[in-house]
């Protein structure tokens, strides 16, 4: 493990202190750590053909001339990598939209930023998972299937 220096404003250093309490850590070390895998995660760290899992929450205004078209025919043009999606209205004008997506970390990543770009989309998140995946047959109960599983 190597040991390194660094210069944080003292807001920052509040908010790692804030982290440290609310999660529990008890090191500085241990919540910077974990900062830097999170953020990794989120955009699948180097690889962008690594598998990943993943979920997509955005606020959009549904009001916005088109884009609810076009965040359903992104979601058409992109039906390899979208899994389910789940829609809630949260006011007269926003709704919230949770996807659930499987793909290369690269595409997931690409596709996320489609959506949180278009006009009208107010806030995104994309929270990556890398995952290993197999293709295998054999037995559930009494009959043989071959399907993809998922790693994480």
């Amino acid at each position: 493990m190597q040991r390194i220096t660094i210069t944080i404003d003292d807001d920052l250093l509040e908010a790692v202190d804030g982290l440290m309490t609310r999660r529990g850590y008890t090191s500085r070390s241990e919540a910077i750590r974990d900062i830097v895998r999170d953020m990794m995660d989120r955009r699948g760290a180097d690889d962008p053909k690594a598998a990943c899992i993943a979920t997509l929450s955005y606020i959009f205004d549904h009001a916005t001339r088109g884009l609810a078209g076009r965040l359903t025919d992104a979601h058409h043009d992109h039906h390899d990598l979208s899994i389910a999606s789940m829609h809630v209205h949260l006011d007269h004008e926003s709704c919230l939209e949770v996807s659930v997506l499987r793909g290369a970390s690269g595409a997931v990543a690409g596709f996320a930023d489609t959506l949180a770009t278009q006009r009208g989309v107010r806030h995104a998140r994309l929270h990556l998972i890398p995952v290993e995946v197999s293709t295998t047959s054999h037995k559930h109960g009494s009959r043989a299937a071959k399907h993809v599983h998922v790693h994480a």
